[in-house]
């Protein structure tokens, strides 16, 4: 790998001390110790699932309960947590949730080219868990948006060596357990993937419907369910979602007029992650930017939407800071961010419940910045040949041998001057 002297991206790829790696192992295991101490099930989330997945094995319908927002094939995945007790629950769940945040980061980084042992890779995954407030509460809650987070650059690291169906497949295994990443498989459209698009959609189809005729109610999942998500009606979910749907309204807009404006400007960001997609420039950040674009969008308007939800993006943004171009070389990526971190009190925002308020700003922040950059970014197009380690070897998708819409592999090249 090349790295220069003059730009922070050289800095950022070389190898990292031993100290660095003992803060970063402290502050997860505090990460997880903490949120094992305050929750006695696992996290209130973590607990809503397997709850159902309880109630079914009681003979019970496990959409009874209205927060439960999962496909069927859910259900069936709580299981195993559903015959553990509370106190083994309560420990690991928290472990297992930090674990699969640090393979996501893993994978954006190996997406990236960006070596697991630099910098970056390091200083990194210690920032998100110790600034970024979300991580803290995905961990205490125990959401399974971390199938998401781990699912997203996972599929986006497959599909960049041209293991495309392989990408499907990760994707629909995630939109089984938890339909976040559903918005994903248009990114399988733009490449014109039909094979790995098929496997992302018949997966989770497959497996809820087959779970489905297990269940005493098959069809709560679209009579109860889909309503829920769709309306919106539960006060108290309503007060932490991030969406302009959710927000605008609580300022006094119309709920009519804040609900066409997110959608108008869910539509603008799939625009861009599709103009985004078509600037076939090399490198990784084409990917990245493309499937982090349509999570955002999808973000904007769908309901409800959490905090947490942006760790399923940000690790692919953060980790793409060493190439020219990317958005994280924008200084807007950063002050989105600002309201995220832990132990800041902003005035009139102290409570709990108006914290949506903030979410709303970084999420609404970090899409447009995505989408500025899709729209008219210009990435750094010059690239280093990676040496032919065997991974890269195509799994029959692409017919034609034209790996350059998977993304070259390239490494991270700096570029002296480049803003940062």
């Amino acid at each position: 790998m090349r790295t220069g002297k003059s730009d922070i991206s050289g800095w950022l790829v070389r190898p990292v001390g031993r100290a660095p790696w003992a803060v970063l192992l402290a502050v997860l295991a505090a990460c997880a110790g903490h949120a094992a101490r305050v929750t006695s099930d696992g996290g209130m989330d973590n607990a809503i699932v397997v709850r159902a997945a309880r109630t079914w094995l009681a003979g019970g319908s496990p959409y009874d309960d209205p927060h439960f927002l999962y496909l069927p094939s859910a259900v069936l995945a709580a299981v195993p947590q559903a015959m553990l007790p509370a106190a083994v629950l309560r420990w690991l769940v928290p472990c297992a949730v930090t674990a699969l945040l640090a393979v996501g980061w893993a994978c954006a980084l190996r997406l990236h080219r960006v070596p697991l042992g630099s910098r970056l890779a390091v200083l990194g995954l210690t920032g998100l868990a110790a600034g970024f407030a979300p991580f803290g509460h995905l961990v205490r809650l125990g959401n399974w948006t971390v199938t998401a987070a781990v699912a997203l650059p996972l599929a986006l690291l497959l599909a960049s060596r041209g293991r495309w169906t392989a990408a499907g497949a990760v994707v629909g295994a995630a939109v089984a357990l938890k339909p976040l990443l559903a918005p994903v498989v248009l990114l399988f459209l733009f490449a014109g993937r039909w094979r790995a698009l098929a496997t992302a959609v018949a997966l989770p189809a497959l497996a809820s419907g087959a779970a489905a005729l297990l269940m005493p109610d098959p069809a709560g999942f679209v009579t109860r369910t889909l309503p829920f998500l769709l309306h919106g009606d539960d006060g108290f979910v309503r007060l932490y979602e991030a969406s302009p749907a959710a927000v605008l309204p609580r300022l006094g807009v119309p709920e009519a007029a804040a609900q066409a404006l997110a959608v108008a400007a869910a539509g603008a960001g799939v625009l861009c992650a599709y103009v985004r997609w078509r600037r076939a420039d090399p490198g990784p950040l084409r990917l990245a930017e493309t499937g982090a674009g349509l999570m955002l969008a999808a973000f904007l308007v769908s309901r409800p939407s959490y905090d947490h939800y942006l760790l399923v993006v940000l690790p692919l943004l953060l980790a793409g800071l060493p190439y020219a171009g990317s958005a994280a070389r924008v200084a807007w990526f950063w002050i989105s961010l600002v309201p995220q971190v832990p132990g800041l009190t902003w005035p009139w925002l102290e409570s709990e419940k108006r914290r949506a308020f903030r979410d709303a700003f970084t999420l609404c922040v970090l899409a447009v910045t995505v989408a500025r950059q899709s729209a008219g970014g210009a990435a750094d197009g010059r690239t280093v040949d990676d040496a032919d380690d065997g991974d890269d070897a195509d799994d029959g998708d692409d017919a034609d041998g034209d790996r350059s819409r998977a993304g070259s592999g390239a490494e991270p090249v700096p570029v002296r001057g480049a803003p940062f």
